[in-house]
């Protein structure tokens, strides 16, 4: 039972941490809108989505080291520095910035737009696996 209810909500998942995930990358780029010879990154989404529907996390999790036996385990997921890309931009910068504000701000709002589809999608899911629960 367990399992048919994570494969139902494995994609939404998926797609929310890796919107999360995208939604740091371009943050970090405006912030460095104004920093010289900074490169903006990004990553290709649709085949890090595949890749995570396929294959999972597993590899991508930091350990923290705990000192003291009464410390609790904590694992985060972190994103390898290998799957970000460069962003090519249109009209290069003096100083060797490659960040266009206009490209970023648009990335950013799209991003965020279709992190909030994916909740009020994934949350109508959950509605719709509880009522069948309780019938």
């Amino acid at each position: 039972m367990i399992d048919k209810l994570d494969a139902a909500l494995r994609f939404s998942r998926e797609a929310l941490n890796l919107r999360a995930q995208r939604q740091e990358v371009l943050a970090a780029n405006i912030a460095h809108a104004d920093t010289p010879n900074y490169k903006a990154r990004d990553f290709d989404f649709a085949s890090r989505l595949t890749q995570a529907v396929e294959q999972g996390r597993g590899g991508q999790s930091v350990t923290m080291a705990t000192t003291s036996a009464r410390h609790l385990q904590g694992d985060a997921s972190a994103m390898p520095d290998t799957d970000l890309l460069f962003r090519v931009p249109a009209q290069s910068s003096i100083d060797g910035n490659t960040v266009e504000m206009d490209a970023e701000r648009i990335a950013f709002a799209d991003n965020a737009l279709r992190y909030e589809a994916n909740l009020t999608v994934m949350s109508a899911k959950i509605k719709s696996l509880l009522a069948a629960a309780q019938q």
